[in-house]
């Protein structure tokens, strides 16, 4: 049994900062890529950026590049990311997910988190 848990969410002003993060509980991911993805209402859910197993890798959306850092700790088995300069569009509900690999893809992970709302007030 794995399961992933997002923390961090909250409501931030237009500009501001806030940092989420999942944790893996179960057993370890530490071989897989890890990534977050976003969901607003109404809209599809979307990439937002992923590291490898070594955190050396990583991919952001052009949406949240320059703005977003995913990081990585492998002794603690978690993700975090790191977001600046934040955007009421940013608005979304935040998932963790892991796979095998990278991608951009829903389809390409096959471990999910509940969500963190990340909520942007203008």
């Amino acid at each position: 049994q794995v399961q992933l848990v997002e923390s961090g969410g909250g409501l931030v002003q237009a500009g501001g900062s806030l940092r989420i993060s999942c944790s893996v509980v179960g057993r370890t991911l530490n071989m897989y890529y890890m990534a977050w993805f976003r969901q607003a209402p109404g809209k599809e859910r979307e990439f937002v950026a992923s590291v490898n197993w070594n955190g050396f890798n990583k991919d952001y959306a052009d949406s949240v590049k320059g703005r977003f850092i995913i990081s990585r700790d492998t002794r603690k088995d978690t993700i975090d990311l790191q977001m600046d300069s934040l955007k009421p569009e940013d608005t979304a509900v935040y998932f963790c997910a892991a796979g095998p690999r990278g991608g951009f893809e829903r389809t390409q992970y096959n471990f999910w988190g509940q969500g963190t709302q990340v909520t942007v007030s203008s």
